[in-house]
C-alpha cells in the first residue's frame, strides 16, 4: 500500500472522499477496495488497479503466542522486520523498523551486519503497523502502542520517522496517543535535540548499554564519537525542555557490561535523573552470551539501591529469532 500516492490520486476528489478513504484504510482496516462501498465503483476500480492494498509478509509466531514477527517485503524486494508483542495486560505493541539495515555497527545487533541498505519511507514504516492492525482486527482488538526499536537508527531517518509518527497519531487514522509512541536512539545527539522541540510529546528511549566510555566504545561505535558525559548533558537539556521521563535501555551481556562495578557506575550516572532503566536480556545472535537471570536480578537490585527506577523487560520472541535483524539477515544471506 502506498498512502502517499493514494492521497495524490484523491487530490481532485471532494474533501469528504479523503475522510472516507482514511476511515476505510486505518479504522475499518479494509484489505480490498471493493469493501469501500461508499466510494463510486469507478473510483474503487481505479484504486484497486493502481493502488493495491496487499502486504507481502512472512510471519513467525512464538510458542506462547505472545509474539508475532513479520518479515515484510517491499516492491523493490528489500525486507524489514516488524514485531507484534501481546502483553498480559491486553495491550498490543508493534515494534517497527526505520531503515533497511543499519550503519551504526553495534556489535550485539544482527542488523549491523547488513550495513545501511536504504532508508524507509514514512509509508513503509506505517505499513508495518497496518499489517498487524489488520491481523488484530479479527480478534476485535487494536494496536495500542508503537515503538521505533526495530531495524535501523530512527534518527538517521528523522523526517520519515516523524512523518510516520504524525500518521499514527492522527485521530482520523490510527489515533495512537503520543505518549504511547516511543522512539529509540543509540545516542544521536542532534536527533535528541530536534525531538525536544517537536509538537508531539512522544517518548524518548536511549540505548545506553554501558556504564563507561571504554565499554560503550567497544560495543557501540557511536560511543567513540560521543562520550556518556556529553550524552547526559544533552539528555538533561531534553528533560529540562520537555519535562518528560527518558527511558534508558541496557542490554546485559555476560562478562561485558553486567558486573557489580558496572551497576554501581551506572547508578552514579543516573541517580537523580528523571529516567527509568529497562534491563534487557541478550537474545543471542552468535557473538556473546546472555547474562544469567540471577545476575540480572542482582544488577537490578544494585540500581534500586542507588535510587534508580529500573525494570526487567519481558523477553519476547526468543524462539522465533526475536532479536532485531535476525530473520532479515538470515534471509539476505540465503
Amino acid at each position: 500500500m502506498d498512502w502517499k500516492r493514494t492521497r495524490e490520486a484523491l487530490a481532485d476528489e471532494p474533501a469528504y472522499r479523503m475522510r472516507q478513504v482514511k476511515k476505510a484504510l486505518f479504522v475499518d482496516l479494509i484489505e480490498n477496495w471493493e469493501e469501500v462501498t461508499v466510494l463510486p465503483k469507478v473510483l474503487r476500480d481505479k484504486l484497486a488497479t493502481e493502488y493495491p492494498l496487499g502486504i507481502t509478509a512472512k510471519t513467525l509466531v512464538s510458542s506462547d503466542n505472545a509474539t508475532v514477527k513479520a518479515l515484510i517485503t517491499f516492491d523493490d524486494g528489500k525486507q524489514v522486520e516488524t514485531v507484534l508483542m501481546r502483553h498480559n495486560s491486553g495491550r498490543n505493541t508493534v515494534c517497527v523498523s526505520s531503515l533497511v539495515g543499519c550503519p551504526m555497527g553495534c556489535t550485539f545487533c544482527a542488523t549491523a551486519s547488513m550495513g545501511l541498505v536504504r532508508k524507509l519511507t514514512a509509508d513503509e514504516i506505517v505499513l508495518q503497523v497496518l499489517f498487524f492492525a489488520r491481523l488484530l482486527k479479527s480478534e476485535k482488538v487494536r494496536v495500542g502502542s508503537v515503538v521505533y526499536m526495530g531495524m535501523g537508527e530512527p534518527f538517521l531517518n528523522y523526517e520519515a520517522v516523524m512523518e510516520s509518527v504524525h500518521i499514527l497519531h492522527d485521530p482520523e487514522m490510527f489515533g495512537i496517543g503520543a505518549r504511547h509512541i516511543s522512539i529509540s536512539t543509540c545516542g544521536i545527539l542532534e536527533g535528541i535535540q530536534r525531538l525536544a522541540n517537536e509538537d508531539l510529546p512522544v517518548n524518548l528511549a536511549v540505548s545506553l548499554h554501558a556504564s563507561n566510555d571504554v565499554v560503550r566504545g567497544e560495543i557501540m561505535p557511536i560511543g567513540r564519537t560521543y562520550s556518556i558525559e556529553k550524552l547526559m548533558e544533552v539528555i538533561d537539556e531534553y528533560v529540562r525542555v520537555t519535562k518528560r521521563k527518558v527511558m534508558f535501555e541496557y542490554l546485559l551481556v555476560d562478562g561485558v557490561n553486567d558486573t557489580d562495578d558496572h551497576a554501581i557506575e551506572l547508578g552514579k550516572i543516573l541517580k537523580g535523573k528523571l529516567c527509568m532503566v529497562n534491563l534487557i536480556s541478550y537474545n543471542p545472535t552468535g557473538k556473546y552470551t546472555a547474562t544469567s537471570e540471577k545476575q540480572i536480578n542482582h544488577f537490578k537490585s544494585l540500581l534500586e539501591r542507588a535510587g534508580v527506577d529500573v525494570a526487567i523487560r519481558y523477553r519476547f520472541g526468543r524462539d522465533i529469532e526475536g532479536a532485531c535483524g535476525q530473520l532479515a539477515t538470515r534471509k539476505s544471506n540465503e
